[in-house]
């Protein structure tokens, strides 16, 4: 599977490790043990079996409107097989369309998830397989409490099979 992935400024990227680091800390879980060299903050668009040659002029010019803001506000937690604590990324126009425009290039991108409708942009922080509350909200850092304003500066394909990234956008 490959996927198209928006990667943030420096600032941001730095915070976002900060939290990972607090959580872990604090005994939590979070990507701050996810050691693999890709290992990053970014944005999913959207995931597809391949990144087909004939898409990729689409990509590089829907990419081209990077860099565009990011706000990040509030957490956010997903349920099931595994739960994910994330930081919710403030889709705005913009995003948006760039995420509809990226997931329409791309002929089998049928993940549900990523349906322009259902897609919920974020940025990952832990992830564990633990059936009880693993991220008690009072123990969580106070950085995740406070708007932050960053921008999307890049574009990345990470492949799953042969776990590496491919640069899409500067």
């Amino acid at each position: 599977m490959r996927t198209v992935e928006l990667l943030p400024d420096e600032a941001t990227e730095a915070r976002v490790r900060r939290v990972w680091e607090r959580l872990a800390e604090a005994g939590m879980p979070s990507l701050a043990g996810h050691r693999h060299p890709t290992n990053r903050p970014h944005l999913t668009l959207t995931t597809a079996s391949e990144l087909p040659w004939d898409a990729r002029p689409g990509l590089t010019s829907a990419l081209a409107v990077l860099p565009l803001p990011l706000r990040l506000e509030h957490t956010l937690r997903f349920d099931g097989r595994t739960a994910v604590l994330a930081w919710r990324v403030v889709r705005d126009a913009g995003l948006a369309a760039l995420q509809r425009q990226v997931r329409d290039l791309l002929p089998d991108a049928g993940n549900p998830l990523f349906e322009p409708d259902d897609w919920v942009p974020h940025l990952t922080l832990g992830r564990t397989r633990s059936k009880t509350d693993p991220w008690p909200p009072e123990l969580l850092p106070t950085e995740l409490s406070e708007p932050w304003e960053g921008t999307f500066t890049g574009a990345r394909s990470y492949d799953t099979e042969e776990r590496t990234v491919e640069q899409l956008a500067p």
